[in-house]
């Protein structure tokens, strides 16, 4: 199979869309499929493009079997996200690809399936013209639903342009070949916006469980996050923006600061770290610490260092997004707490288990107490671990997703062949 990978967010980056989408095209690749992958030089989450990709420049690189197309883009300095630097970002990203997809639709030989990542909503756009000028199945991917979140956040106005976007989004996806999400209730979001049962799958985010596994804390991990033997340790580790509402961490460790076994550490960037760092620092947390996302090779031994992972998000983002790093904590059989409404997946998949405990986001009370119940009770965060690894073995292993993926794609490819020799 010739598959083009359209995600905006790709490898190198560590965390979020390009961790996944990166190892999507890994994976093929190593299948024996010629890949190629479309995407901004790496970015996220510091919004700060990688020092070696620099430049107004359109560059093409091999990286694990695959073939990146690099495109160019405009990023928002450092601490001015918001909707509108990413609205530019997205148009820079759709206008300077058409450097690469001009001879890709003139070209001869045509790709089988198109597999396009969203968000943002306009990675849809070309592949969409692609699908429909050269008869080719064309999957949407959709990690969340950026722009009802957007919505719900106040990030978008509920304006003629905001509900021209809702309208598009759901244009498109009714008109993809496939969608897939990575709950069954952003499924069920799609289905709402019109996507008919028959064309839509769930493929989860997923973990390498030979790679990221259950193991003794490291001390020295644990020592570079501020904590000791003697400490209960709190991690937070992950993209630090407005989604996630980080500013109850720091309410719960200034609540909590006459505990002086509790650390909490925020691991990460993003839009929000250095007011979050700011506001710590105003406030005198010292139970606070921040650190940069870890090198690939040292993340196992991060996530083993915390005797406790946060999974925080607001409300209003809870039943549209899935915290892609929920599937290495479980991987690492790790205990965690997460902050989202009843009736989400999020919420579904932890209390069904077994896995953690769930609070209502914004309440920083609940928040708290989940917090001392397990500090105080070590049982109960083995109990935690190991029921999140269980799910993890049953439901988060990488090859198996991939590889269902793999024979859709293939089940798409084989149809489009038959149908454009039908046409010949």
């Amino acid at each position: 199979m010739r598959l083009l990978v359209h995600s905006v967010n790709a490898a190198p980056e560590p965390v979020g869309i390009g961790k996944y989408s990166g190892e999507l095209a890994a994976y093929f690749a190593s299948r024996g499929h010629e890949v190629d992958v479309m995407a901004a030089p790496p970015y996220y989450p510091a919004w700060e493009v990688e020092a070696s990709y620099r430049g107004l420049r359109w560059r093409r690189e091999r990286r694990d079997g695959a073939t990146y197309l690099r495109v160019p883009v405009f990023i928002a300095k450092r601490g001015g996200v918001g909707a509108r630097t990413r609205v530019v970002l997205e148009s820079s990203f759709t206008a300077l690809s058409l450097r690469w997809w001009l001879p890709i639709l003139l070209a001869a030989r045509r790709y089988d399936v198109v597999y396009s990542v969203c968000p943002p909503l306009q990675a849809a756009l070309l592949p969409l013209l692609y699908g429909l000028v050269r008869r080719v199945p064309w999957v949407v991917h959709v990690q969340d639903f950026q722009v009802d979140a957007a919505f719900r956040l106040g990030i978008l106005p509920d304006n003629v342009a905001g509900r021209s976007l809702y309208r598009l989004e759901e244009r498109l996806l009714r008109r993809a070949t496939r969608v897939t999400t990575i709950t069954r209730s952003m499924a069920q979001r799609a289905l709402d916006k019109g996507v008919s049962a028959g064309r839509l799958g769930v493929t989860p985010n997923w973990s390498d469980l030979s790679f990221v596994r259950p193991a003794p804390p490291d001390p020295g991990a644990r020592a570079r996050l501020g904590a000791g033997p003697q400490h209960t340790l709190m991690v937070y580790a992950g993209n630090m923006g407005e989604k996630q509402g980080l500013e109850a961490v720091l309410e719960v460790a200034e609540r909590l600061r006459e505990r002086s076994d509790l650390v909490f550490a925020l691991v990460g960037d993003g839009a929000s770290r250095e007011r979050l760092e700011a506001a710590a620092k105003r406030r005198s947390l010292a139970n606070v610490r921040f650190q940069d996302l870890v090198p690939l090779p040292e993340l196992p031994a991060l996530l083993s260092a915390a005797d406790v992972h946060l999974v925080i998000q607001k409300a209003e983002a809870a039943d549209l997004v899935m915290p892609s790093k929920l599937t290495n904590i479980m991987a690492a059989g790790r205990a965690s707490i997460a902050t989202a409404p009843s009736g989400t997946e999020l919420a579904e998949v932890l209390t069904s288990t077994g896995a953690g405990i769930v609070v209502r986001p914004g309440d920083v009370g609940a928040l708290a107490h989940a917090i001392i119940r397990l500090a105080d009770d070590p049982g109960l965060r083995g109990a935690l671990g190991a029921a999140a690894r269980r799910y993890a073995e049953e439901h988060l292993d990488r090859d198996t997703v991939l590889g269902r993926l793999e024979a859709e794609l293939l089940t798409l490819a084989a149809a489009s062949g038959r149908s454009a020799a039908h046409g010949s």
